[in-house]
């Protein structure tokens, strides 16, 4: 899971902490690849979310935390890439599934 936030909105990253535990209970499963994304770092001057939370909220959950920019591509194939790799390194847990599918 890519679960992106916006930098300029402290309200999108409030909303974002519910999303982990509705994705656990969802899934059934504690370990789940995920990635943690504050997008619009070319709005700087709007900041409302410290990089310091974005860092602390995926240290908490235990998953990579980046800040990009999808206007200006900043960081945008790290995120795939970074995904990838947590898949790659996340146990299959799910009963009676064999493989991951990995689409990019």
């Amino acid at each position: 899971f890519v679960i992106v936030y916006s930098i300029t909105s402290l309200q999108t990253f409030q909303d974002i902490k519910t999303m982990k535990e509705q994705i656990i209970r969802v899934k059934g499963i504690e370990n789940i690849p995920m990635i943690l994304v504050g997008n619009k770092v070319d709005l700087e001057h709007q900041r409302e979310v410290p990089r310091t939370e974005g860092e602390t909220l995926g240290h908490m959950w235990g998953c990579p935390f980046l800040e990009t920019s999808a206007k200006n591509t900043q960081n945008v194939n790290e995120i795939f890439i970074e995904i990838v790799r947590e898949m790659n390194t996340s146990p299959v847990k799910e009963k009676g599934k064999c493989c991951r599918c990995v689409i990019l």
